[in-house]
């Protein structure tokens, strides 16, 4: 990990100590940087010699503001971020009655190609390193100037393809001398890249899995989710009863509710046939439409009669409360109008 952000504790001290600095420096680098600085001259209890060789070596910097738009209905907070190379991605900050969650990129743009997200349409540039998805959370919550408890890894990009990366963000964002953000407080959403399910439950991290299911089986899966031809829905199942072997965590299966697709009372009976065995929950999505995609949203009573289905057969499901739909806050949507209008 090139960039100081990136870097565990261990490794700071590793190059300080090459710098002749003594081991404690590594914890109060590493602080100030957890805080959201722009700049070394903010390290206050630094020498000032050091700061400047910090400068020199590893420089900072801090993402930009490209669009801010602020939800008058919920309060949500939507940004899009401009990174170091020019690249832009999106933050979304949520308020709950248990506190503020953000929604980060993983990702600049997506190769998943999920036919009901804006996030694919532009095309898939490349990943984002530790530290940039850490920036999302740091500068939301400077910015917003509201304290950030939980985190959703949902936003563009699929995290499991880029596994290392987000492996080593959830360690520094966990680490009691940054933010301290408890793994219980985080959320991680899959498309289904089974092979990393398998490899993220060897963590054993007790974080939730969300995953991104949509359909109860292939014939329809397929047609909205390219991935599912890759790891067809039985295989992601299995997994899925893996990972809760292997952590204890229920998992949370996202279902986007499309009219016509798979909002229908024989997709359901089928969901509920395909879940059996599998300690889950259920969070049925209302349709955010996405001015290129043919698929429209469920109407209220389908998805009413969705969600009283999986209670009645023991499953629990929820409707997801649907937040910033007056600001673009779906994934993808602000980055790809940013993107036309350029």
């Amino acid at each position: 990990m090139n960039h100081i952000k990136s870097m565990t504790v261990q490794e700071i001290g590793a190059v300080l100590k090459e710098l002749g600095q003594p081991a404690f420096r590594a914890g109060q680098v590493f602080t100030w940087l957890h805080k959201g600085v722009s700049s070394y001259d903010e390290m206050t209890n630094l020498p000032q010699s050091l700061r400047a060789t910090l400068a020199e070596k590893y420089p900072l910097y801090a993402p930009k503001v490209l669009r801010r738009q602020q939800s008058q209905k919920d309060g949500t907070i939507k940004y899009l971020w401009a990174l170091e190379d020019g690249n832009c991605v999106e933050t979304v900050l949520m308020r709950y009655h248990y506190g503020n969650s953000v929604c980060i990129s993983t990702e600049v743009g997506c190769k998943m190609g999920c036919a009901f997200c804006a996030s694919t349409l532009a095309g898939f540039v490349r990943r984002l390193q530790p530290h940039e998805m850490l920036d999302q959370v740091l500068f939301t919550q400077k910015d917003s100037g509201e304290p950030v408890s939980h985190i959703v890894l949902m936003g563009i990009g699929e995290p499991l393809d880029n596994f290392d990366n987000v492996m080593r963000f959830l360690e520094l964002v966990n680490h009691p001398d940054g933010m301290n953000i408890s793994m219980r407080h985080i959320s991680l959403s899959t498309c289904g890249l089974v092979p990393m399910i398998d490899a993220l439950a060897e963590r054993k991290l007790q974080l939730t899995l969300s995953v991104s299911l949509h359909a109860p089986s292939d014939a329809i899966r397929d047609t909205i989710m390219p991935v599912n031809k890759a790891y067809p829905t039985a295989q992601l199942l299995d997994a899925c009863r893996r990972y809760y072997e292997a952590t204890g965590r229920r998992i949370s299966f996202e279902y986007a509710m499309i009219h016509g697709v798979n909002d229908t009372p024989e997709a359901a009976n089928l969901l509920i046939r395909r879940l059996k065995g599998i300690s889950a929950h259920v969070n049925l999505i209302p349709l955010n439409h996405v001015e290129e995609s043919p698929l429209k949203p469920s109407t209220r009573q389908a998805v009413q009669r969705f969600q009283n289905a999986l209670n009645d057969a023991g499953i629990p499901a929820t409707v997801r409360r649907s937040l910033g739909g007056d600001i673009d806050a779906s994934c993808g949507q602000l980055r790809r109008n940013y993107s036309k209008k350029s």
